[in-house]
């Protein structure tokens, strides 16, 4: 029988209490403490799942014996906290990004590989389901020649959030998502900022992107419209593949031309509306399935499912 994980949470807010949950409903895994200087927040969650709290992180470090933490605190605090939990040398997920800046990113995994010690960061889009689905049928060839990616990220301005604009809140899921759908980086763009809303922050992207292998990608990211809208659509010589994040859903959309051809005869064919077709996807929860693979790479002291070298590419 496997020994159970120890785990911790610093920074208890609306995400920070989701990580508790779940690391304290996990098989094989204890949620022993969490650390938050708001008393209210920290003694709710303590008192939820039975777990200790502390006002400081530092002494939620010294005194409980961690296997692994989630860093959920806000993204200016991200470099000190995973620095002093590197240190005490436990294995963290920093959710995204990884940090405010490149050099602090940099910093961090410089130490970690010093130290020895596993991080991770928190691209939870990697594990939606809707997602790696997508991605298996890309791989499989589904789509043939790929032409273009398109991201809607949008939706009300979220009073919560006022240390970062949409560009390290919201485009470093997507960033992180087309290099992982195209496998391909990104050398070329034109981006229009604005804002509107917030008080210090950009709360609207609009950009263009042009990958090495000669896909574009457009992007249009904000917190300005009046619904939320979380979906991504690819567009290759054998048709269209749509995923919804919030949904979960997968539709391919099929060029009924091609099906039986191959690129470049597809030149000369052009494109045809054929069927539309709502693929199988088993629902899950990804912020589960991201923590289950954290516990994972720690118990068997595996190589993560996200790099940090991946998420500072999502942050560059």
């Amino acid at each position: 029988m496997q020994p159970i994980l120890r785990a911790g949470v610093i920074g208890v807010g609306s995400m920070g209490r989701n990580h508790a949950r779940i690391y304290a409903d996990m098989e094989g895994v204890e949620l022993v403490a969490v650390a938050d200087p708001d008393p209210d927040n920290r003694a709710a969650v303590a008192q939820k799942y039975r777990c200790h709290d502390y006002g400081h992180y530092g002494d939620m470090l010294a005194q409980e014996q961690l296997d692994l933490v989630s860093v959920v605190v806000p993204t200016r605090y991200h470099y000190a906290v995973a620095r002093d939990v590197i240190h005490a040398g436990v294995a963290l997920l920093i959710e995204k990004p990884i940090a405010a800046t490149l050099e602090e990113g940099r910093n961090l995994i410089a130490l970690a590989r010093q130290k020895g010690v596993l991080m991770t960061v928190g691209h939870i889009e990697r594990f939606n389901p809707a997602i790696i689905a997508m991605k298996q049928r890309l791989e499989h060839g589904d789509l043939g020649h790929l032409f273009q990616v398109n991201v809607r990220r949008v939706g009300p301005f979220p009073s919560r959030i006022g240390d970062v604009g949409v560009v390290l809140d919201l485009a470093t899921h997507d960033m992180d998502i087309l290099r992982y759908l195209t496998a391909a980086e990104i050398n070329r763009m034109h981006v229009e900022l604005g804002r509107h809303l917030h008080s210090h922050h950009e709360d609207m992207i609009s950009a263009i992107l042009r990958f090495d292998n000669g896909i574009v990608g457009m992007l249009d990211i904000n917190w300005l419209t009046p619904t939320k809208i979380r979906e991504l659509s690819v567009v290759g010589e054998r048709g269209m593949l749509v995923a919804n994040y919030l949904t979960q859903d997968l539709y391919f959309y099929e060029n009924d031309w091609c099906q039986d051809k191959h690129w470049p005869e597809l030149a000369q064919m052009g494109v045809s509306e054929g069927q539309v077709i709502r693929l199988k996807v088993q629902r899950r929860e990804p912020l589960y399935e991201e923590l289950r693979a954290f516990c994972t790479s720690v118990r068997h002291e595996a190589p993560p499912a996200v790099r940090p070298e991946d998420a500072l590419e999502a942050l560059a």
